[in-house]
């Protein structure tokens, strides 16, 4: 695999999502794509503008299937970082199919934190609770996520999680914009953090922003 995250310039970005330069900078006006994605390059044709390609290419599919439905303000403060202020007990939580018990055991087992759970700690046992459905992480590799997500600063922190293994030894990471890899060390799991977010805020509001 490439060391480095793979990227898209903004002439292919356009041509494939069929935007328009002008929305693609009123988007980055109303904060709906983070100003760290914009990444200037020098290119053969003088400087271009590079994006992570699959962080860009996914928000930029979310914004144009939401943006139907809801304005840009709307979508600007369900696309953000901040946590929503809506909290769940772990019993509903469950009810609701938010999180599964296993996923909610390790959570309390790992963090214990309190009941009802905030935003953060709801957030970190989804994601983990995806890669265990997954199969491609361990209860102890789910463990090693949570804690690094408790210490990334909560669920204001952007990016991407990358889970990966190098001579099976399992360890991760957060990173925004482009990043260089080990090329020994095997991607097993990346996670849009900002995605994750706009998804939990929709399904704790029952699908509404």
């Amino acid at each position: 695999m490439p060391g480095e995250t793979e990227q898209i310039s903004k002439k292919d970005l356009l041509e494939l999502t069929g935007i328009s330069y002008g929305q693609l900078y009123r988007w980055k006006r109303k904060g709906l794509i983070p100003e760290a994605w914009f990444v200037k390059k020098a290119a053969f044709t003088g400087q271009e503008t590079f994006f992570p390609r699959a962080e860009i290419l996914e928000r930029v599919e979310r914004i144009q299937g939401l943006k139907e439905d809801i304005n840009l303000d709307q979508l600007a403060g369900l696309l953000s970082p901040r946590p929503s202020p809506l909290q769940m007990s772990a019993a509903d939580l469950l009810a609701r199919n938010i999180v599964s018990e296993s996923a909610l055991n390790l959570l309390i087992e790992t963090l214990a934190p309190v009941d009802p759970p905030g935003f953060g700690p709801i957030l970190f046992a989804r994601v983990v609770d995806q890669l265990l459905a997954a199969g491609v992480i361990s209860r102890v590799e789910g463990a090693l996520i949570l804690r690094t997500l408790a210490a990334s600063g909560g669920p204001e922190a952007q990016g991407q999680l990358l889970f990966l293994r190098k001579q099976g030894v399992g360890f991760c990471l957060l990173a925004q914009g482009a990043v260089t890899l080990d090329p020994e060390a095997r991607v097993v799991a990346r996670t849009d953090l900002s995605a994750q977010v706009a998804e939990l805020k929709l399904t704790l509001n029952g699908g509404k922003p």
